[in-house]
């Protein structure tokens, strides 16, 4: 059975801990990773956002939101090591 973009989202909260943008999109082409997390939080699930600021290939710094599963936020985040 094909998983729907927010059952992706979920799995990967559930087996990473957490999931940015650069990770939605390279991992699974999810453009519009807030729209997926709105949904996921109205269905019930307790998603924490954090803003993350890193410098660019540029050497500029820019800002985006990482995504935390509630019962992970007060640990290290990520459960798992993720492998590419």
């Amino acid at each position: 059975m094909k998983l729907t973009q927010e059952q992706m989202v979920e799995k990967h909260l559930k087996d990473y801990g957490s999931i940015t943008t650069w990770e939605a999109f390279t991992d699974y082409g999810i453009t519009r990773l807030s729209a997926k997390i709105y949904n996921l939080r109205k269905s019930g699930l307790n998603i924490k956002s954090e803003l993350m600021t890193k410098r660019n290939r540029y050497g500029s710094s820019v800002t985006f939101a990482k995504y935390v599963l509630e019962s992970l936020w007060n640990t290290k985040w990520i459960t798992k090591t993720k492998t590419r």
